[in-house]
């Protein structure tokens, strides 16, 4: 009788253990089947205290994305208004390029950016800048 029950045991054991390994596989395998996009290399100043950085008024600004992004998905607003922007795309990142329009100047404005991977993952990112008074 004993035995019948460390046998029950072991293999309710061994089943805990293997659907634990099962459970963490399926974890592992979808966080690899989809890398959220990537803003990097946004060439402006951001706003910060004490520094109080500016920036030119109308000023042309870039930042670039993974390439793994669907280029048709990348969203940008400020002020909750779509910016026009153009995308360069090569087999490294995206390139995006824009233009603060005039009606900016000398005020606060996040610009949001927004993309989703090929593969259905989305992010989002964002800098604040101030823009001087022409």
């Amino acid at each position: 009788m004993k035995i019948i029950t460390i046998a029950k045991s072991a293999l309710f054991i061994a089943m805990l253990i293997n659907n634990a390994m099962v459970f963490a596989y399926g974890a592992q395998e979808s966080e690899a089947a989809c890398k959220k996009p990537r803003f990097t290399d946004f060439n402006l100043a951001t706003y910060s205290a004490p520094e109080n950085s500016e920036v030119a008024p109308e000023s042309e600004f870039f930042f670039k994305l993974s390439p793994w992004v669907d280029p048709s998905t990348i969203k940008l607003t400020a002020k909750d208004k779509p910016l026009n922007f153009t995308v360069e795309s090569n087999s490294s990142f995206h390139k995006v390029k824009g233009k603060l329009p005039a009606e900016f100047n000398g005020l606060f404005v996040r610009l949001n950016a927004s993309a989703k991977a090929v593969l259905g993952c989305d992010e989002q990112s964002g800098w604040l800048v101030k823009v001087a008074k022409p």
